[in-house]
């Protein structure tokens, strides 16, 4: 698979505040994006946002840099929000295709289950762009994305740094239902073939109901007392990992990385109770998303001809895809990466250390 080019932004996006609204009894809930319960209008560009939840706290950011980028660019934007039900998310999507918006950006619950609507999609000339998680099987036109295999890497490479001597650790990730999760576990198992880490223990928090994650630790603990590092399938998990950890007095002791830069993770981090956290820049995915879904409304670009695109193949045919590269955030580059990179405030990162800065 060829390299994609990379995509980073330095500068700090202003995120757009959204209220969320009711739909009709006979429609599916949908999100206000600013324009209530009007009828899109027949003018200009207008795009669908499928959600699988807003659970994960990233997909807020997602959210709003989204929309607020395809206003800039004169689009109108429909939300949906399936609060993690597949089925009310296929409904949605049935309704956005109904209102015959020019794009669907979908964020799959179960990227296995979206085939039919997927093809209703293509059979009304709708452009679709399958964001964050390619969803499988299915006719897709684009697929936006970091490289997940590269997250899998960079926290082994995070693990086998900070545990020189090798030893026990557990792998807690998300839902297999997420085609992301397998990705970053290739590129996890890779990178560990021939290190002495050995891994003891795992289990994935289904709906990425990171609460689940502190039965689980708990369970690995009672059986692996001497684990030396946890890989945690984001930073939602790794909180819960954490108290855990913090209850059993094993904080800092026991190596923990994650992924998203999220802020209670950035705060950790400088802490000292975890490791890493590989930062994916939700900022510039969907800027990017935005201008490729506004200019294939428009007509202006054909993507299957994007010479700067990869491909991915998802089971029903080889899908373009842009690849954005993850950064691995430790204490070390926490003020280059998150704080000079308008992430996160020094004051919000250091609250808790601020002697320490």
């Amino acid at each position: 698979m060829k390299k994609a080019r990379i995509f980073l932004a330095a500068a700090a996006f202003v995120f757009v505040l959204l209220l969320a609204g009711c739909g009709k009894d006979s429609e599916p809930q949908r999100e206000d994006t600013g324009s209530g319960e009007q009828e899109m209008s027949e003018e200009g560009v207008r795009i669908g946002m499928s959600f699988d939840s807003f659970v994960i706290e990233r997909w807020i950011r997602d959210r709003d840099v989204f929309v607020s980028s395809a206003r800039e660019l004169g689009a109108e934007v429909n939300v949906q929000n399936s609060n993690g039900d597949i089925e009310e998310q296929i409904s949605q999507i049935r309704y956005l295709i109904d209102k015959e918006v020019d794009v669907l950006v979908i964020i799959a619950g179960d990227c296995s289950a979206l085939t039919d609507v997927m093809q209703e999609a293509r059979d009304k000339g709708i452009k679709t762009i399958s964001y964050d998680r390619l969803i499988l099987n299915a006719p897709c036109d684009l697929y936006v994305t970091f490289d997940n295999e590269m997250v899998g890497t960079l926290m082994a490479r995070a693990l086998k740094e900070s545990i020189p001597g090798g030893g026990e650790i557990f792998m807690i990730q998300g839902p297999e239902e997420d085609n992301n999760v397998a990705l970053v576990r290739s590129g996890f198992l890779a990178e560990i073939e021939d290190s002495n880490l050995d891994i003891v223990y795992t289990a994935g928090c289904e709906g990425w109901r990171s609460e689940l994650a502190e039965d689980f630790v708990r369970e690995g603990l009672a059986a692996h007392p001497g684990v030396k590092g946890i890989m945690c399938g984001n930073d939602d998990i790794a909180t819960q990992v954490i108290r855990v950890l913090s209850e059993e007095q094993m904080a800092g002791e026991v190596m923990v990385v994650g992924q998203d830069g999220d802020l209670a993770a950035c705060q950790r981090i400088v802490e000292g109770t975890q490791t890493m956290t590989a930062f994916k820049s939700v900022e510039s995915l969907a800027q990017e998303a935005a201008g490729y879904a506004v200019a294939m409304a428009k007509g202006e670009m054909d993507v299957r001809e994007e010479e700067t695109l990869d491909t991915m193949e998802n089971g029903y045919e080889d899908v373009p895809t842009l690849l954005l590269t993850p950064v691995a955030v430790m204490k070390s580059n926490m003020k280059q990466v998150i704080i000079d990179g308008g992430v996160h405030s020094l004051e919000d990162v250091y609250l808790n250390v601020r002697a320490g800065r």
